[in-house]
């Protein structure tokens, strides 16, 4: 006798609001034997308003090792599972990759449900290039290692998407306009689908304004859209590499600064020197 293994749904979810679940989703949470939801307290109120009733179990960044062995097990039994993040698309900045790849190894049938992913729904409105993007995730929260993981784009072409959060989001605008350019067009699109869904576009420096002008826009979760750096752009000019190199400068180290401004504008290491040494005597005049 032949033995029948379970299907495992990776079920997409709303991003805010809840109309936006589609009909299929809903026919599979019914009908499953369990859901693994990244938070039962927080997918509950959703599944509840949608009269299902199938069992939770959590599955979280913290416990997604543990759970793999018990879950395969259900699957192999026949079982059939749904994983939900959230909000949006599991597996984008959400847990699932690890049980995902060892249920693949396993030879257990994969079956995703699309719908709502917060970086397409705010690329897609941003009124920037989305024929080629990069996606990032969520940027580290250390200064210092979040500009450099946003140096890393500068030869970037492609539109590049990123999350923040509300308590780095101005921040992360300083930094995207002193690594970039205060002149360089970003799209920073806040509480997606709900009543304040809000998109700002406009430059970096523009940007950093509007943030720091009102408390209230720097409430909720970001999707930060960074346009690509255009294919006909030349080395950054004397001019600019000064005001890079300053505003590096007045952050970090001296060492740090000049690294840093060296794999953000290809200069060498010693020519960048030979500047911030030109600055400081300019100071000291």
């Amino acid at each position: 006798m032949t033995q029948t293994f379970g299907i495992f749904y990776i079920v997409s979810t709303p991003i805010g609001n809840r109309d936006d679940i589609t009909l299929r989703a809903l026919t599979v949470l019914k009908t499953v034997d369990l859901i693994a939801a990244e938070d039962t307290r927080h997918s509950r109120p959703l599944l509840q308003h949608y009269g299902i009733t199938t069992p939770l179990i959590s599955l979280h960044h913290f416990n997604e090792h543990a759970r793999v062995p018990m879950l395969l097990a259900h699957l192999q039994a026949g079982k059939n599972i749904a994983l939900i993040s959230d909000a949006g698309t599991p597996l984008i900045s959400d847990p699932g990759y690890i049980l995902v790849g060892a249920l693949c190894e396993a030879g257990i049938t994969l079956c995703p449900i699309p719908g709502a992913c917060a970086a397409i729904t705010a690329l897609c409105a941003s009124g920037l290039p989305t024929d080629h993007f990069v996606f990032t995730g969520f940027l580290p929260s250390q200064p210092t290692a979040r500009q450099k993981k946003l140096s890393t784009f500068l030869k970037t072409t492609s539109t590049m998407i990123c999350y923040e959060s509300p308590h780095r989001i101005l921040d992360c605008a300083k930094d995207i306009s002193a690594i970039f350019g205060q002149n360089h067009a970003v799209v920073f699109a806040k509480e997606l689908t709900k009543h304040f869904e809000t998109f700002f576009r406009g430059t970096a420096q523009a940007a950093c304004i509007w943030l720091a002008e009102n408390p209230d826009h720097q409430k909720g979760e970001f999707v930060v859209i960074i346009q690509g750096i255009p294919k006909t752009k030349t080395a950054v000019d004397t001019e600019e590499t000064q005001r890079i190199l300053s505003i590096l400068s007045d952050e970090l180290s001296s060492k740090q600064a000049i690294a840093l401004a060296e794999k953000i504008t290809g200069i060498p290491k010693n020519k960048l020197k030979e500047m911030q040494f030109g600055q400081k005597n300019y100071t000291h005049v």
